[in-house]
Order: C-alpha cells, then structure tokens, then sequence
C-alpha cells in the first residue's frame, strides 16, 4: 500500500471473517494505519450510521494483506480487500474525524464521531452529504 500523495493519503477497507464477519476500515495518519473494525460495514446512504470499534493502529504494510491469519492467533480468518483508494482528510479531531473517500467503490463524504455513551472505544461511521460549490 503506497503512502501520502499531496493532500491524499492511503485508504482501505478490509472484508475480515473471523468469529464473526465485519469490515476494518483503515486511514493512513502519521505513518500507520489507524483502524476501526465496523460489524455492518461502511454505510452508502447520506445520514446512515453504523458502529465503528476502534483496533489498534496497524503497519502500512498491512492495507495490501489479502490471505488467512492462522487459528489461534489474534483476528484469525479470512481477510480480502473490499475496496481500496486514497482519502483527503479535511478534519481529525480526537472525537471527530472528517473525510472524503476515493476508492473503487465507495466514494464521498465520511465522519467518525466517537460515542462516548457506549465507551471509549466506540465510534460511528456515516455517510454525511457531499457539500456543494
């Protein structure tokens, strides 16, 4: 997975069937890959939210892994990449995270809020309207 171009930076979201499948989206910020698994994927339709668990911070490296993490180790399963793309962060605050996707397939305007009611961990995901002008 290459890193920065200018203003855009490495995007990618990982289709994971471990225990139970869900989606790990993953932003490249400050040389790793910061990470959150989301159990229904991301979501397409402006206003749609879903859960966002924050995982820990990844290697660069890891947003091209595509293969099978052996049972018995952490995240063991299938892992695919379901899309993959670069993002322009347009803001990063520690309970707010705005950015716009360029991927195969998803495209748009995105926020992480976190959801401090359900613990500090606890994020969600949506797909908020593309400004105009």
């Amino acid at each position: 997975m290459s890193g920065s171009r200018g203003g855009r930076r490495a995007y990618v979201i990982q289709e994971h069937r471990a225990r139970r499948l869900h989606y790990d989206l993953r932003l490249e910020k400050d040389g790793v890959l910061k990470s959150w698994a989301v159990p229904k994927g991301m979501p397409e339709n402006p206003g749609e939210k879903h859960l966002a668990i924050e995982v820990e911070d990844h290697p660069l490296e890891y947003g091209s892994f595509e293969g099978e993490i052996p049972k018995g180790e952490y995240g063991a399963g299938a892992v695919s990449i379901w899309d993959s793309g670069t993002y322009e962060p347009i803001a990063w605050g520690e309970d707010m995270i705005e950015f716009i996707i360029n991927g195969r397939r998803l495209h748009g305007r995105y926020a992480l809020m976190r959801f401090k009611k359900a613990g500090e961990k606890q994020w969600l995901v949506m797909k908020t309207r593309d400004k105009l002008g």
